[in-house]
């Protein structure tokens, strides 16, 4: 007797039973359809609606369309998420628009605005994190942690206190939730830095020179934020200006360090909890960004990657969740590790103290209320630029499938676009759930051979000419 394997994802049998009715179904391509176009986003949002497109002239009508004709009456577009625990597919696209925007301000590209010459600029890749709340285990180099034991890399105690009675829960949570005050004090006293170590007053120093940057969050193991920043030098107008001679690397690390180091915010006391004055921690890492890898480490491409990678990560990466936590009682349903837990405990306790900080609304967050992502202006492209390069690229695709005018063409017609749209839920059934999954992996797995396929077709490529 053969036995037949069951494929991954379908051992529940209420999912079979949906796919196996999904397959059945007279609208079963046009779903796979409208899931492919998605990217296999796993939370699609559903919409009603119609698209009629006239001659603006004639009023004649070119193409329309309407959700009727639709499996369930619904069109699905991506969600959009950024985050990977929600939905791996958006925030693929959301981690690749971040690393090409920050690439954008590494290397230049004319197309994004940022000329090629800001590659000669001075830039660094800077680390900054939050004090000690406590010693935690960790993997001190080749030395044992304090406990006496030699952890593994995935060992689950890795980040949570020695000692969670002493451990300063409150101190660490109210850093996070003050995180961004501290990045934007940071951002301030860098400037003056820069001006006192040029032997120039602030203003000068601002005709002669600017500093861009772009950094993303990240959560360590412990539970508390540290940002990832590429800090560069610039002339006067931004990227498109050499900055001036002074300008130069060694300034720049050291008004980094001193600026660190001056940033403090004051938090005043509440009920049982003292006043506290919160800075950055001392371990602040400043590197250069080499325009070549000759063996460094820090390459533009590595950098670009790296923060691309934590700009769809949050606090889910300590052992917490990924949506807002109304009480204490659904840390246990939910199945919170003790130490998460703590934090969003006293997120919790602290939210009646501090109203202003709204903690219980980030307690998820372990009281981190800021951007993941975040650039100054000047730094290069924005993500709703490269959003709208994609859209148009999109646009023009279905305009040519279509057989319709291209707008930008003077010699054709001019075209009127009326639509009429309404939200009409979002999400998958269990068969479409696995349906899009299972589209998910295979346009990954599509991208990862392509990109492992392209450095030997351009070997051949050189060879052939």
């Amino acid at each position: 007797m053969t036995h037949t394997a069951t494929p991954a994802g379908l051992e529940d049998p209420a999912t079979l039973t949906d796919v196996l009715r999904l397959a059945g179904s007279t609208g079963f391509d046009r779903t796979r359809d409208q899931i492919r176009r998605t990217g296999g986003c796993a939370d699609p949002i559903h919409l009603h609606g119609s698209t009629v497109t006239r001659d603006a002239l004639t009023g004649q009508i070119l193409h329309s369309y309407n959700t009727d004709t639709e499996p369930g009456g619904r069109l699905r577009i991506a969600c959009g998420n950024r985050r990977a625990s929600r939905c791996p597919s958006c925030a693929w696209t959301y981690a690749g628009d971040t690393y090409h925007l920050i690439r954008a301000g590494l290397v230049g590209d004319p197309a994004k605005g940022t000329p090629e010459t800001v590659r000669d600029h001075p830039r660094v890749f800077a680390t900054l994190t939050a004090p000690s709340f406590g010693p935690v285990h960790n993997r001190p180099g080749n030395r044992p942690c304090r406990c006496g034991t030699r952890h593994p890399e995935d060992a689950p105690e890795l980040g949570t206190p020695l000692d969670p009675e002493s451990y300063d829960y409150a101190g660490a949570v109210l850093w996070n939730n003050h995180a961004s005050d501290l990045w934007r004090y940071f951002t301030i006293y860098l400037r003056r830095e820069i001006a006192r170590r040029a032997g120039l007053t602030q203003k000068a120093a601002r005709e002669q020179s600017k500093v861009s940057f772009g950094k993303v969050a990240e959560y360590q193991k412990r539970g508390a934020v540290h940002f990832h920043a590429v800090i560069r030098f610039d002339g006067p107008e931004g990227p498109e200006s050499p900055p001036p001679a002074w300008a130069t690397l060694d300034l720049l690390t050291d008004a980094i360090r001193a600026a660190a180091s001056r940033v403090v915010v004051d938090v005043p006391p509440a009920g049982d909890q003292p006043a506290r004055t919160l800075r950055w921690g001392t371990q602040l890492d400043v590197r250069t960004i080499r325009a070549f890898g000759h063996g460094e480490e820090i390459t533009e491409q590595a950098v670009a990657s790296y923060l691309a990678k934590y700009a769809t990560k949050a606090a889910e990466t300590t052992g917490t969740v990924d949506r807002r936590i109304g009480n204490k009682e659904a840390l246990a349903l939910l199945g919170v590790p003790d130490h998460p837990a703590r934090l969003i405990t006293a997120c919790l306790d602290l939210h009646a103290l501090y109203p202003d900080r709204k903690l219980r609304d980030w307690a998820h967050m372990l009281g981190f209320r800021g951007h993941f992502s975040t650039k100054s202006r000047a730094y290069s492209t924005t993500l709703g630029a490269l959003r709208q390069v994609r859209a148009d690229y999109r646009a023009a695709q279905q305009r040519r499938s279509l057989g319709l005018p291209d707008p930008d063409d003077a010699t054709e017609a001019i075209t009127l676009t009326l639509a009429h749209w309404s939200y009409a839920g979002h999400g998958h059934t269990p068969g479409e759930s696995w349906l899009a999954a299972t589209i998910r992996r295979d346009i990954q797995l599509n991208r990862e051979t392509a990109r492992e396929e392209l450095p030997a077709l351009l070997e051949l490529e050189g060879a052939i000419t």
